[in-house]
């Protein structure tokens, strides 16, 4: 994880495998970014969805017990809602540095739309 000092606050950039490690250990919340299209034809199993168009920090859960981690497609309309955050006062805020593009890129899994069917399938990549 790096980090980059912001006007408002600290911004922390985490990798796929630290975020993929603090989901699946109930640590943190993954806010997914990016418009509901993108979000149904491919997402991280159980991020939540809060569309950058209409995003307001002051709807988010609250924090108790979890830090919110924000992701997009690239990593850039992420850092702008972090941002956000952090102008709202927010703290900690972090967001995934290459956003879903880094999370497939590192071979995680995801949720997409099986063609032949029309339904949701989990997508596994073969780590060897």
């Amino acid at each position: 994880m790096t980090t980059d000092k912001t006007q408002t606050g600290t911004l922390e950039n985490w990798t796929p495998q630290r975020l993929s490690a603090a989901f699946e250990a109930g640590d943190v919340a993954i806010i997914d970014v990016r418009t509901p299209q993108e979000y149904a034809f491919e997402h991280i199993r159980g991020a939540l969805l809060a569309p950058l168009a209409t995003f307001e920090p002051r709807h988010l859960p609250a924090q108790d017990g979890k830090r919110l981690v924000f992701h997009c497609g690239s990593g850039v309309r992420s850092r702008k809602v972090a941002e956000a955050c952090l102008a709202a006062g927010m703290h900690p805020v972090a967001h995934l540095d290459g956003g879903f593009g880094a999370w497939k890129a590192a071979g995680l899994p995801y949720v997409t739309i099986d063609p032949a069917t029309g339904s949701n399938k989990m997508v596994t990549p073969d780590k060897t």
